[in-house]
């Protein structure tokens, strides 16, 4: 894999960001394989289509490529947040790739995959509408909230400029592609805030007693669940079933 993005194909636009996008996605379309089959190369859907950027021909997965200069941060800028939140309803919501690259020597610096199963509304925040004396007056877009993301829902290509294998990206992706059995959004998210607050503890050995000590945060960010105790052993013993976690002792665990 070549790190290196080539600027020659994009000398006829005079827009940078016009530029920076034909570059990036060249660049993953010559270099990026499809995360879920392996297939060495992904294809370009025709600009200017409002679902995803590229696709694969043969598992017909379909991605959205975002790119940043400097570092990725803990915000991710997207589209319109009413868009956003049907998407997360729908069967044709795309997973998101995101690129980080080096303008000076325009080299990838990190290059990741979002699994679309990591997206529930949680993670999408709603940005000010725009002010009654902009072009479009009133218009509310979204950012993506990565912080709120676990760790396994970050599956890097390239990190800090190093490849990964991509016998390690191939096992990354199909480790939570159980989440996808998961049709119902509040179920799949406490899923996902069991895996972000387990993946927070210290060690990868940890205790019931340990994730217990989430209960206040958890009923604060589902405060119709009077349960919260039940519903974390619950949600434990899915991810066990799942593999995510294995069981090693009475009410302990050690996280795979």
């Amino acid at each position: 894999m070549n790190t290196t993005i080539d600027t020659a194909i994009a000398s006829d636009y005079k827009s940078s960001a016009q530029r920076i996008r034909v570059v990036t996605e060249n660049w993953v379309g010559q270099e990026i394989f499809c995360p879920n089959c392996g297939q060495l190369k992904i294809d370009r859907y025709a600009n200017n289509r409002p679902v995803a950027d590229f696709y694969c021909s043969n598992c017909k997965e379909d991605y959205e490529l975002k790119s940043k200069q400097g570092e990725t941060g803990n915000r991710i800028v997207d589209g319109a947040y009413s868009t956003m939140i049907e998407r997360l309803q729908s069967t044709n919501n795309p997973n998101f790739f995101l690129l980080n690259y080096d303008l000076q020597n325009f080299e990838v610096k990190n290059f990741l995959v979002i699994p679309k199963h990591f997206f529930v509304p949680e993670i999408v925040e709603k940005r000010k509408p725009l002010s009654p004396t902009a072009r479009r007056a009133g218009w509310i877009g979204c950012n993506i909230l990565l912080y709120d993301i676990p760790q396994t829902g970050k599956i890097f290509f390239i990190k800090d400029r190093k490849i990964e294998p991509k016998e390690q990206v191939l096992e990354n992706w199909q480790k939570t592609l159980f989440l996808r059995e998961e049709k119902e959004i509040t179920a799949k998210g406490w899923l996902l805030d069991i895996m972000n607050y387990v993946e927070k503890l210290p060690s990868k050995e940890f205790s019931l007693e340990d994730v217990y000590a989430f209960e206040n945060v958890l009923a604060q960010k589902h405060p119709d669940n009077k349960h919260i105790k039940d519903k974390i052993r619950q949600q434990l013993q899915v991810l066990r079933d799942k593999g995510y976690l294995h069981f090693t002792a009475r009410g302990q665990y050690v996280r795979v």
